[in-house]
């Protein structure tokens, strides 16, 4: 059993270092799907584009998705209409529609092969006392003529009381996708840097001057494409934003089920098929925000449980994900300040805003007219469900902070310790060769106390989704700094 994606594979292009201090029109912070996408729509608009990203091109969010490409995201759209109105969730249909369709309109330009395969999508509930939640979901579909079939059986071995079906979504590879746009993107003039981490960014005249791990980068225009982004100002993330935590395994399986499903309630499960030489079932659940249930080796064997007595299959591979979950259910993308600009918040739905985030970014940078730049805007007019929720996301940020700092000495821990090493708080685990692994035991993103994460043998931050490995080193933002016991 691996402890990694089931997408993980080897790359199919090669990248250069940075070596010197560089100018560029754009420069593109993050290589997953919102990174790679938008310097794939810019690519013909004759601009210097630089892509930087802190570890490998894909290695971060896009890595750890289930690959689902479904507009059927839950039951999400009475509850937009309900937060805004009914055009705002029309809108959000419509755009998860429109990637759809541009996935699937570069998969067929370039043949991409990535195994793209069209399916049904599925949000069920075993329980009789959310049916009723369904029925408005069906209401709002009515009004739209949106085609749905009502369920109450799924073709594999999952409970199921009551469920919505869908058509015309898909899943697929993302990394086999997000390669191939790569090799298109650096058939241009583009450069991409990997293992190159942005430290800070200052802003200049009419120009920017990012500060990274090897040199300095000059750009016109910066795009923030990371997962969670590595400043706190502008945007205020933190406190529009929580993370939430997901495990998954993949399994060989004897036959492929043509549809994706996903519960409605907490904690969810997820599932989807997948195959690649082999068949498998993709399973996920065991959610909840970040900073609950830290035990992750407990975590994975209660998915392990949950799967098996659904499943008597081989399990293959297991790992997590982590969703940031934005205040009033729309992602955040566009501009936060002259000339940046910033993409975030998917709220689990990666595939599709991710895709759409790249059109969009590309189209406020050509002055091209995009339907949905106001929808996603990050100064969007704020509702109520949004002040409500400032004050629920800042209470998490902040009391997941306190928390970090109070209760150090998790009751799941065998090898870890702690204690003051020349006035630096420490956090150390010694491995079974009696070695110690010290490492600074505060996060350089927020101040956090540090979690040591045994499955993966990683020190992980419990408030925003930080990682480092046994030493120290940074492995996954929105810290940009080691924890070394020696770094500053």
């Amino acid at each position: 059993m691996k402890n990694e994606s089931i997408w993980k594979i080897n790359k199919s292009f090669e990248t250069k270092e940075l070596t010197n201090d560089i100018k560029t029109d754009i420069l593109i912070i993050g290589g997953g799907i919102t990174g790679i996408s938008t310097a794939f729509y810019l690519k013909d608009q004759n601009l210097d584009i630089t892509i930087i990203e802190a570890n490998e091109i894909g290695s971060g969010a896009t890595l750890n998705t289930t690959g689902k490409i479904t507009f059927l995201q839950g039951l999400i759209y009475h509850k937009l209409e309900k937060i805004f109105d009914f055009n705002t969730s029309l809108k959000y249909l419509q755009s998860q529609l429109d990637a759809i369709n541009l996935i699937e309109a570069n998969i067929k330009k370039y043949n991409i092969d990535c195994d793209y395969l069209k399916n049904s999508s599925v949000v069920y509930t075993t329980e009789d006392n959310e049916i009723k939640e369904f029925l408005k979901e069906q209401q709002f579909f009515d009004k739209v003529n949106l085609d749905y079939k009502v369920i109450n059986k799924l073709p594999d071995n999952l409970d199921c009381k009551y469920g919505i079906k869908v058509d015309n979504t898909a899943i697929f590879h993302p990394i086999k996708y997000l390669y191939k746009l790569t090799e298109e993107i650096l058939k241009t003039n583009a450069k991409i840097y990997e293992n190159t981490t942005a430290l800070k960014i200052e802003k200049l005249d009419h120009y920017y001057n990012v500060y990274t791990n090897r040199n300095i980068i000059t750009a016109n225009k910066i795009i923030i494409a990371t997962h969670y982004p590595f400043f706190v100002i502008p945007g205020l993330i933190p406190f529009k934003t929580h993370l939430e935590k997901e495990y998954v395994l993949a399994s060989k399986i004897d036959k492929l089920k043509k549809y994706n499903a996903i519960t409605n309630h907490n904690p969810i499960i997820s599932t989807r098929y997948h195959h690649d030489q082999e068949n498998y079932i993709i399973f996920a659940s065991i959610e909840s925000k970040l900073s609950k249930n830290l035990n992750n080796e407990a975590n994975f064997k209660t998915l392990i449980k949950k799967f098996e007595s659904k499943f008597p299959n081989k399990i293959t591979n297991l790992w997590f994900t982590y969703d940031l979950i934005t205040n009033d259910k729309l992602p955040i993308i566009g501009k936060i300040k002259e000339n940046l600009y910033i993409a975030t918040g998917f709220n689990k739905w990666g595939m599709t805003n991710g895709t759409l985030a790249g059109k969009i970014l590309s189209d406020l940078i050509t002055n091209e007219n995009n339907q949905y730049i106001s929808l996603f805007d990050p100064e969007r007019e704020i509702t109520m469900e949004q002040i409500k929720n400032f004050f629920v996301d800042g209470f998490t940020t902040i009391s997941s902070m306190i928390d970090s700092k109070i209760n150090k000495n998790k009751d799941f821990y065998e090898n870890v310790l702690f204690k003051k090493i020349n006035n630096i708080d420490c956090a150390i685990y010694i491995d079974e060769n009696k070695k110690e692994h010290i490492v600074q035991n505060k996060c350089p993103h927020m101040g956090c106390s540090l979690i040591f994460n045994n499955e993966e043998k990683t020190w992980d931050c419990p408030c925003h989704g930080s990682r480092y490995d046994i030493d120290g080193n940074v492995i996954k933002g929105p810290s940009n700094k080691s924890i070394k016991l020696n770094e500053k």
